[in-house]
């Protein structure tokens, strides 16, 4: 069987290329695909074998790959598929959008519809005039529409949550069965450390992670604060930091490890379709206090491993700090916790989700 696996692009090892990577352990001889690609930013299983770009990735200052927005359609449609029998798409964007063969079946993970154009639009575009906004709010249609249609090449849709599995039945019509992400490796134990006397967040810093609203709480409360992460809101939130509030870019992934053992409490401040850094923060048994909405409600339990704030605003996520301090936290409540999100049960489930779909197909098709 030949297997085709596509990802949006590859320029960095985030939550999506760890589900990435865990799919390319059940079909290591899969052909990876995708609309960009840069080298050394990912680790040997995925950068070890053949990679196709799309025309996309010979486009100039590929640093600034969001202008190309309204090529992706085109570009991920231009992946020449023929001959592959089982196409795997792990899509946050386009990539579920590929056109497959007659005969193939196409299994896409779905981390999220595209945010910028369905749920989350107007928190990436908050300034609704000018030029430039007409301009968007003309391809953002063009986007929702071709999203929804594309839809329609998917045999069988998996996610990530059940938050998730509603929006893709919102926006596509289209049940999806929830498989969690393999936030953890096989029998996982928690590991308990002395906490130090800061708290956490372990983010990208985009519009809807609301990490302007945790500084906001943290400059209030006085708090230390341990902020890592970069992206598109970096110098925004770098400026007016309060003292007690750090800002630390770039860290390396063992470092990152030890701020998740050492801190008091981990802060979930956005609205996010599932979030993988909480659970890896319980697995260090730090409890998390996050916003009650989304993927979080389906990761931490309340009460249990976190604490949930009810509004995103400074008194309430300040609230909900206060009554985390409060909590007794055991390790065996993180533990029982983390045992939903093993890499081991995220690849059983994938490897039963396309026999099943084989067998049917294989009866669809008269053998």
């Amino acid at each position: 069987m030949k297997v085709a696996v596509i990802h949006d692009w590859l320029n960095g090892m985030r939550g999506g290329e760890v589900v990435l990577d865990s799919i390319l352990k059940v079909y290591p001889e899969a052909d990876l695909f995708t609309l960009f690609y840069e080298k050394g930013k990912l680790n040997d299983r995925i950068e070890n074998r053949k990679i196709v770009t799309a025309f996309t990735d010979r486009l100039p200052f590929k640093s600034k790959y969001r202008w190309y927005l309204p090529l992706f359609p085109t570009a991920i449609e231009s992946l020449d598929l023929r001959g592959y029998d089982l196409i795997l798409s792990s899509s946050h964007c386009v990539a579920k959008g590929v056109i497959p063969d007659p005969d193939a079946i196409h299994i896409s993970y779905v981390h999220s519809p595209m945010r910028y154009v369905w749920d989350l639009y107007y928190d990436y575009f908050p300034n609704r005039s000018g030029l430039k906004f007409f301009a968007f709010e003309a391809v953002s249609n063009y986007l929702r529409t071709w999203d929804s249609v594309s839809a329609n090449r998917v045999d069988e849709f998996l996610c990530n949550s059940a938050f998730v599995s509603r929006r893709i039945q919102k926006f596509y019509r289209r049940n999806a069965k929830v498989v969690f992400p393999p936030c953890l490796p096989q029998g996982f134990k928690v590991q308990s450390s002395k906490k130090e006397n800061f708290d956490l967040i372990v983010s990208a810093f985009a519009p809807y992670k609301r990490i302007d609203l945790a500084i906001e709480a943290y400059r209030k409360n006085g708090r230390p604060l341990k902020i890592l992460g970069s992206g598109q809101e970096y110098k925004k939130l770098v400026k007016n930091l309060p003292s007690n509030v750090e800002i630390l870019p770039h860290r390396p992934r063992k470092e990152v490890e030890e701020y998740l053992s050492k801190a008091k409490t981990f802060i979930f401040p956005g609205m996010e379709d599932f979030g993988i850094a909480p659970v890896e923060a319980q697995g260090h048994c730090t409890p998390v206090v996050a916003f009650a909405k989304g993927g979080a409600l389906e990761t931490v339990v309340s009460g249990k491993t976190g604490i949930f704030f009810q509004e995103q605003t400074v008194d309430s996520l300040n609230e909900a700090l206060a009554q985390a301090d409060r909590k007794d936290w055991k390790s065996k409540d993180f533990q029982a916790s983390v045992n939903r999100f093993t890499e081991e049960k995220f690849i059983i489930q994938i490897r039963n989700t396309v026999e099943t779909i084989k067998k049917n197909s294989h009866g669809r098709r008269g053998g």
